[in-house]
């Protein structure tokens, strides 16, 4: 039984034969018409040949077998570009990429006339287009592949950094990592804590993350941790107006949002004062979202954190006990009667007056109105812990 020749052969042999013609006449045209080709290192632009001369024998072979798609639709890795390493995609954008493909497509098209028979060069024609289209899609699947690991990468990357905050482990290998992943290191740092939504990705809740910070001017660093949603904000000016700007990303339950730290460096300070807050949230039902740790503070001496305790001694018994008159004394008495001024004056032997004038005078030291019950509730816990 004879076999069919093949129609194609004398087609085949004609572009094996100026295989290596088609490629140098690429690679002319890649160093004229494509600047930034000539800024490649020369491994680089070896790289870059091999692919052009990868392709152009893959044609060839899959021209000669005549079937309905090239080999490389289902494997692209194996053949157009696995003769060149992984690294090449982060070195050579997915535009300029294009910019190769469709240069070699038309150096090979615009030599098919001297190269081939006339009879030949339609059918070589419509076979280029076709396979110019599913190289394609074969860059397109290298690429996303390859930002697909990469994004992978980037989110450990960066739930090491924050993992790395709230245990206050940052050094200068963590700060690197956070400027590998975007962190411009710009402006004041807090941390916000919550739970994460009910139904997300880690991925997908983390870039709407970034997504609402820098809209709103800052830089963001996230990780979900469990069932907990950890953000650090940079770039802050005010934390709890930085926290509403992405309050609307957590999940049910408080939101509880960490005093301003310096930098990344002394972000662990914001972190422990959330962790703590969040954890003594639940003494607060009606805590607005999002919470100042600080607001947070008696439920958090009250569970022991003894930052807290520290905090209601150094920034509220302190500057009462060291200011001028008797303030402390002032505020005890108001307390023993029931917050009332005028029983209170008649205790200290002073006018009614000179008991409005300090609890004004308390009021400006620690930002607390002695007046207000969630205020009063934490004095009364500095005065105790003062006195101890």
């Amino acid at each position: 039984m004879s076999r069919t020749p093949n129609p194609r052969a004398r087609a085949v042999r004609q572009l094996r034969s100026a295989a290596g013609k088609l490629g140098t006449a690429a690679t002319t045209r890649m160093e004229t018409d494509l600047p930034w080709f000539a800024e490649l290192d020369p491994q680089e632009r070896s790289w870059v040949g091999l692919i052009v001369q990868a392709g152009i024998r893959d044609f060839i072979e899959w021209f000669k077998q005549d079937s309905a798609s090239p080999s490389f639709g289902q494997a692209p890795e194996a053949n157009l570009f696995g003769v060149a390493p992984p690294a090449l995609a982060g070195t050579i954008p997915l535009h300029q990429t294009v910019e190769l493909i469709r240069l070699s497509i038309e150096v090979v098209e615009q030599n098919l006339e001297s190269i081939l028979d006339p009879a030949d060069v339609r059918d070589a024609h419509d076979a280029v287009l076709l396979y110019a289209r599913e190289a394609a899609f074969a860059t397109a699947e290298v690429y996303a592949r390859a930002a697909e690991v990469r994004g992978a990468w980037d989110a450990r990357l960066e739930a090491l950094v924050v993992d790395a905050v709230l245990r206050d482990e940052t050094d200068d290998a963590v700060l690197s990592r956070a400027s590998a992943v975007g962190w411009g290191a710009r402006g004041d740092v807090a941390v916000v804590l919550g739970n994460a939504p009910a139904e997300h990705t880690d991925a997908g809740v983390i870039d709407a993350v970034r997504r609402a910070a820098g809209a709103a001017g800052m830089d963001a660093l996230g990780a979900v941790q469990g069932h907990r949603l950890v953000v650090i904000l940079g770039g802050v000016t005010d934390p709890e107006k930085a926290a509403r700007a992405v309050v609307g990303l957590f999940g049910d339950g408080p939101v509880v949002v960490g005093p301003v730290a310096a930098d990344l460096g002394h972000a662990y300070l914001s972190a422990q004062a959330a962790t703590a807050a969040i954890r003594a949230a639940a003494g607060w039902p009606e805590a607005p979202r999002p919470v100042l740790s600080h607001d947070l503070l008696p439920e958090r001496i009250l569970a022991g954190d003894e930052w807290a305790r520290m905090e209601a001694i150094d920034g509220i018994y302190e500057p009462l006990a060291q200011a001028r008159g008797t303030l402390v004394e002032t505020l005890s008495a108001y307390f023993a009667h029931g917050a009332s001024i005028e029983p209170t004056a008649r205790a200290l032997f002073v006018h009614p007056n000179t008991v409005r004038y300090r609890l004004g005078q308390i009021a400006d030291l620690t930002g607390l109105t002695p007046s207000r019950p969630r205020d009063a509730l934490t004095l009364q816990l500095a005065l105790a812990l003062g006195r101890l």
